[in-house]
């Protein structure tokens, strides 16, 4: 019992925050201020727990396995689920339906926490669905506007058909080895038609999942549609998870057939990188810019695991605690200015640096983290991928990479000259930084300095994902 409630214990935490904002909305009525500070209280504690009394170990005959790369990477998760909480909170006061976003919120979590944990194809497809469903309530949470119902069905339609892959290709693994179990699958798999073709299947329902070019197309709707804050957990948080398990699949269920499908994301690394910064450039709305922006982050990541197995999946993660912090600070200031003044053009940042300098520098410098400008952490996480793409030897793939950084410049930049240098006749207006969203932003902020300045962080990633 002391092994279970170890090894499950971030689990455990989660669901019992759940059961306890649930039945404090069914037996008492609290303003949406005292439901945002116990909330916040227990996240933070959640994430708190997570770095305390961890051990290594499996239940139920190797379905459920941790680690102490998986629980960091857990705690990534639960770092960002705060800061997504704190950011939120100027747009959560104003709704009647706080307890449910939360419940809804660490539902998704607690399906994310029991898909990295998995060791078995059928329960990672379990816990994907339990972090699948409530997101799809949640991207439709602004419950007055169109656009987020609109945006709840197209990703429920997507997310239900890239479900719908992944479950064909799973059975046909089944079919072909005769078992579901990572740790017996390597030894079964070989480079037949049958397990190509269900790796086929697998890498469409991940690409789906994590906004891989050509299955992109439902990304910047939903992103325009959806609420800010469910905006910004979509693209980092339920992404860094798929991510997770991504590169545990690749690395030791299809590990046999490294030669395949690194010949597969090879192509879709390098179409994911050109389409998303192509089609960056021409946005207005900044929620469906960082929308390819985050779709041409991800083709930098493709890249990462195509190296080799240590190299790819301490980069991955380093990348994702940087996106994290660089993306979540974007969409922090972004979520204020949503929330206040309702205006998400780009062209409404044209002289923001006059009214409002500080949101400004943090916008600023999330975007520079996000182009990868040194020395921010962001230059040094996509270093670090293009290092790990490098390992195979493929110089046309990192040059290729390299050359679209410089192409992303453009458009980030195109931002930062519109902040600080161009004129505006109406300017979004002087913005008063509540506490919790001010303290997210010093977060992510110090996140991005710290994470780049400091190599022991990488360096402590790297020694947990040695041996993989």
């Amino acid at each position: 019992m002391i092994d279970f409630l170890l090894l499950m214990k971030q689990e455990l935490i989660i669901t019992v925050i759940i059961f306890t904002l649930l039945l404090l909305k069914i037996g008492t009525e609290m303003s949406n201020t005292a439901i945002l500070n116990l909330a916040n209280g227990l996240l933070l504690f959640n994430l708190a727990a997570g770095f305390m009394g961890n051990q290594a170990g499996m239940l139920f005959d190797g379905m459920f396995f941790t680690n102490p790369l998986i629980v960091l990477q857990k705690n990534i998760l639960s770092l960002g689920t705060l800061i997504v909480s704190l950011q939120s909170s100027s747009w959560l006061k104003k709704h009647e339906h706080v307890p449910e976003f939360y419940i809804l919120l660490l539902s998704n979590l607690l399906g994310m926490f029991f898909m990295i944990s998995t060791g078995n194809l059928l329960m990672f497809y379990v816990g994907l669905e339990l972090s699948s469903i409530p997101l799809a309530a949640m991207a439709n949470f602004d419950l007055g506007k169109r656009k987020s119902s609109e945006a709840a069905m197209k990703f429920i339609v997507s997310s239900a058909f890239a479900s719908g892959l992944l479950l064909f290709g799973i059975s046909l693994v089944y079919g072909a080895t005769g078992t579901l179990t990572f740790s017996e699958l390597a030894s079964h798999i070989t480079g037949g038609p049958l397990p190509v073709f269900a790796f086929v299947l697998l890498l469409a329902g991940f690409a789906f999942k994590i906004s891989v070019v050509p299955f992109h197309l439902w990304t910047a709707d939903v992103y325009e549609g959806a609420p800010v804050a469910v905006t910004s957990w979509l693209s980092v948080i339920s992404k860094g998870s798929v991510l997770f398990v991504f590169v545990s699949v690749l690395y030791t269920v299809f590990k046999p057939m490294a030669g395949t499908w690194y010949n597969m994301l090879f192509v879709l690394s390098m179409l994911t990188i050109l389409i998303g910064n192509l089609f960056a450039i021409r946005q207005n709305n900044i929620k469906r810019f960082l929308a390819f922006s985050s779709i041409a982050q991800i083709g930098f990541i493709l890249v990462g695991i195509t190296g080799s197995s240590q190299l790819a999946t301490a980069s991955v993660v380093y990348f994702v605690l940087i996106y994290v912090f660089s993306n979540l600070a974007a969409f922090g200031v972004v979520a204020l200015v949503s929330s206040v003044t309702g205006r998400e053009q780009v062209s409404d940042y044209k002289g923001f640096y006059k009214t409002n300098p500080v949101l400004s520098w943090v916008l600023t410098i999330a975007l520079f983290s996000l182009a990868g400008v040194p020395p921010t952490a962001g230059f040094f996480g996509k270093f670090f991928l293009l290092m790990s793409g490098a390992g195979k030897g493929n110089y046309v793939l990192i040059t290729v990479a390299a050359l679209n950084m410089i192409i992303s410049f453009y458009y980030y930049l195109r931002i930062v000259k519109a902040i600080f240098m161009d004129a505006n006749e109406h300017p979004i207006e002087h913005l008063a930084i509540p506490a919790y969203p001010k303290l997210a932003m010093f977060i992510c902020v110090a996140g991005i300095i710290i994470t780049g300045l400091t190599g022991y962080i990488y360096d402590y990633i790297h020694s947990l994902s040695f041996g993989l």
